[in-house]
C-alpha cells in the first residue's frame, strides 16, 4: 500500500514521468515513462457502466471563504472543484462529459500526442431521476485528480448512488476552474523523512477540511440553497446515508474524515497507507480495506485491530498501486511498455481488474447504506477467484 506523493503520470500524452514518493521515501521514482507511439487520433476508452440507470453529471466550483489556501498563501479563499454523478431521469439532448476538462485535456493529450482523452457516460446537466439516493464521497490519491477513478464512480451512479468526487486544489496535478484558470501542484518537496511526515500530516488535515466543506455544501443544496444544480438533484441527496471511498491518500482521508465527522457512516480505502489520529482511536462504523496483494505496510494491520465496527480486508491478486485508478485500463491503450506499466498496474488485465473491483465496492455500499445482503463480502467467490480474503 502506498501514498502517491507529488504527482501522477500527469502528462500522459507527452509520456513524461512524474515523481512519486511512498511514505518514508522522499526520492522520486519514474512512473508512466515514455509510451510507445500510437496511431493518430486514438480515442482512449473506459469500461462501460454495468447498471441500468442512465447517468447525469455536474461540476461545481466551490469557494470556502472561511479559510485561505493552505498551499498558496496569496490565495485568500480556498477554492475547490467537485463533480456530482447521479442517476438521470433522461439524457436526451444532454452531451456526454469528457474525462477531464478542456484545459487539462490539452495538457494530457496535446496536438500530436496520437490520442484523445476518454468520453464518459455522464451527461452534463441532465435532470436527476426521482427518488432519494445514498451519497458516496470520493477522494483521489495525493497528486491525482477527481477524475482518476471515473470507471468506478460512474458505475456506482449507474447502480443508483449519487457520487461526489473532490479535487483537492494544489495537491492535485491540475484543477481547472470555470474561468479557465488551472491550479497546479504546489506541495512542498520534502528533503527528509521528518519533512515528509509533516507535509503528509498537513495534506491529510487539508483534505479532511475540504471534505467536510463539500458535505456542508451538499447539505445546503439538499435544502434548496447553495450552488445551482440540475433539476431534481437536491431531492435525490439522502445525506442520512453517506459513505466515503478513497484511493491511496484518499483512503487515509476517508478514515480520518470518519473519525471527526459522524455524517460519514461507512468508509473504504483503496490501497492507501493509513496515518493520522485514526490509527490510535480507530473507528466504530463499517470499513473496507481493498488493496494489492503486495504486502502489508504495517498500517493496515494496525488499523485492522482498531476497527470496532463491521470490517473487511480484501486483496486483489496481480495488481499494483495504480490498479485502483483508471490508469489500469488507459496505460495499456497507450501501448505503455510492460516493464514500465507493470510496476504501476500489475499484470492483471485492466478491464478485468475493474470488473472485479466494481461489485465488491458496490456490495459494501449496498450492505451498509442500503441494508442489502452484500453477499460477496462473506467469502471467496468462484466468479472472482482473483479476490482474496486474508482476514
Amino acid at each position: 500500500m502506498r501514498i502517491i506523493a507529488l504527482a501522477l503520470a500527469a502528462t500522459l500524452a507527452a509520456g513524461q514521468p512524474a515523481p512519486v514518493a511512498t511514505t518514508g521515501q522522499a526520492a522520486p521514482v519514474a512512473t508512466a515513462g515514455q509510451a510507445a507511439p500510437v496511431a493518430a487520433d486514438v480515442r482512449l476508452t473506459l469500461p462501460a457502466p454495468t447498471g441500468h440507470d442512465r447517468i447525469g453529471t455536474v461540476s461545481l466550483h466551490l469557494v470556502d471563504a472561511s479559510r485561505g489556501d493552505p498551499w498558496v498563501p496569496a490565495e485568500k479563499r480556498r477554492e475547490l472543484m467537485a463533480q456530482i454523478w447521479y442517476p438521470a431521469a433522461t439524457v436526451d439532448g444532454y452531451r456526454r462529459a469528457d474525462w477531464v476538462t478542456p484545459g487539462i485535456a490539452a495538457k494530457l493529450a496535446p496536438p500530436g500526442s496520437g490520442f484523445t482523452v476518454p468520453v464518459t457516460d455522464g451527461h452534463i446537466g441532465a435532470p436527476a431521476a426521482p427518488g432519494r439516493r445514498p451519497v458516496v464521497l470520493f477522494s483521489p490519491g495525493l497528486g491525482m485528480e477527481r477524475t482518476t477513478a471515473t470507471a468506478l464512480v460512474e458505475d456506482l451512479a449507474s447502480h443508483g448512488f449519487v457520487v461526489v468526487t473532490i479535487d483537492h486544489t494544489h495537491d492535485a496535478n491540475f484543477v481547472e476552474f470555470p474561468d479557465g484558470r488551472i491550479a497546479t501542484l504546489a506541495l512542498p518537496v520534502p528533503t527528509d523523512e521528518t519533512q515528509e511526515k509533516a507535509m503528509l500530516a498537513k495534506a491529510l488535515a487539508v483534505r479532511v477540511a475540504d471534505t467536510r466543506f463539500v458535505l456542508d455544501t451538499l447539505t445546503a443544496i439538499a435544502r434548496g440553497r447553495g450552488p445551482s444544480v440540475p433539476r431534481g438533484l437536491p431531492r435525490a441527496l439522502d445525506l442520512n446515508r453517506v459513505a466515503m471511498v478513497g484511493h491511496s491518500m484518499g483512503g487515509a482521508t476517508a478514515a480520518e474524515t470518519m473519525r471527526v465527522d459522524r455524517r460519514v457512516r461507512a468508509g473504504l480505502n483503496l490501497d492507501g497507507t493509513f496515518f493520522g489520529r485514526v490509527l490510535d482511536t480507530g473507528l466504530d462504523r463499517p470499513f473496507l480495506m481493498l488493496g494489492a496483494a503486495t504486502g502489508d505496510d504495517g498500517t493496515w494491520t494496525r488499523m485492522w485491530t482498531k476497527l470496532r465496527g463491521p470490517r473487511h480486508w480484501l486483496e486483489l491478486q496481480n495488481t499494483r498501486h495504480l490498479s485502483f485508478t483508471d490508469l489500469q485500463t488507459l496505460l495499456p491503450q497507450m501501448n505503455t511498455p510492460a516493464e514500465q506499466a507493470e510496476p504501476l498496474i500489475g499484470t492483471i488485465d485492466g478491464d478485468r481488474s475493474i470488473a472485479v473491483q466494481r461489485p465488491y465496492v458496490r456490495a459494501f455500499l449496498d450492505r451498509y447504506l442500503r441494508h442489502r445482503p452484500g453477499t460477496l463480502l462473506t467469502g471467496p467467490s468462484p466468479a472472482y477467484p482473483e479476490m482474496r480474503f486474508p482476514h
